[in-house]
């Protein structure tokens, strides 16, 4: 897949200060065009970039979040993302998702954002007086900050929490149904860390996906320039145009190719 060339920062070793991970938003990130920010030579910038420029969504309290396929479509070598987005995550400056798409879909979050999430599911149910809350805080403070793989195993969660105070099997549900986590299917005794309030956005991932193929393939030859393209409307998405073309170029259902007056998004061949 063809991108636009970035200058390489290639044997220069990333300094990451406080104030580098920082996420970071702008107005002009917002508005620039999508080719004129397509690819980058490294994620955490592309992650940056892509949190700035992520879709205002009505009616859903989420905050940014990016595809990993999105950062395939991006940084050309798939096998730099993978191990710097593993740097990040180590070092405390995103968590990484496993989506419940039905696909292979994981979505990068800043940390920074993830706890403002969490920080807004707590203060509905504040507002509601459901529950014993105290466990959000033996979550944040015990789980988050020590727990950095995608999911965790019953008894793990149950022995972390426990650092906080006594906990009851309604201290799980709580967390369960706040969106926190969801049980794996395969093996009940394993959870996956989830993103509060994410589930009409990921309806609205899936059936965007098939709208913009569906699209393009009603085309004669399947293609459309990406300016033209970028500037369409979706229906049956509340997520925009860009953030679906990064993530089907990413994962491979579309394609880029160079042309005398831009990028050309094309349906790629099976």
């Amino acid at each position: 897949m063809d991108k636009i060339s970035e200058p390489s920062s290639k044997g220069k070793k990333r300094q990451r200060d406080q104030q580098d991970t920082q996420p970071q938003t702008s107005d002009l990130h917002q508005t620039l065009p999508l080719e004129e920010n397509f690819a980058f030579s490294d994620t955490l910038v592309a992650l940056r970039m892509m949190r700035a420029q992520f879709p205002r969504i009505d009616k859903v309290s989420i905050q940014p979040f990016v595809l990993r396929s999105q950062l395939y479509s991006s940084v050309k070598d798939r096998t730099q993302v993978d191990r710097e987005l593993e740097s990040l995550r180590r070092e405390k400056v995103v968590r990484i998702f496993k989506l419940n798409t039905g696909q292979d879909d994981h979505a990068i979050m800043f940390l920074e954002d993830y706890l403002n999430q969490m920080e807004l599911v707590v203060k509905r149910l504040e507002e509601k007086k459901q529950g014993d809350l105290q466990v959000f805080n033996w979550f944040r403070t015990h789980v988050i900050n020590s727990k950095l793989e995608p999911s965790i195993e019953h008894q793990e969660l149950y022995t972390l929490l426990s650092l906080g105070g006594t906990v009851k099997d309604g201290h799980i549900s709580l967390l369960i149904n706040a969106g926190l986590l969801t049980r794996q299917l395969i093996d009940p005794n394993m959870y996956w860390f989830a993103i509060p309030n994410i589930g009409s956005v990921l309806k609205g991932l899936s059936q965007g996906r098939k709208e913009v193929l569906s699209f393009l393939n009603r085309r004669r030859y399947k293609e459309m320039m990406l300016a033209s393209m970028e500037k369409k409307r979706l229906r049956l998405s509340p997520l925009d145009m860009r953030f679906h073309l990064r993530d089907l170029i990413g994962s491979g259902h579309l394609k880029t190719v160079h042309t005398s007056t831009g990028l050309l998004v094309q349906v790629s061949k099976d």
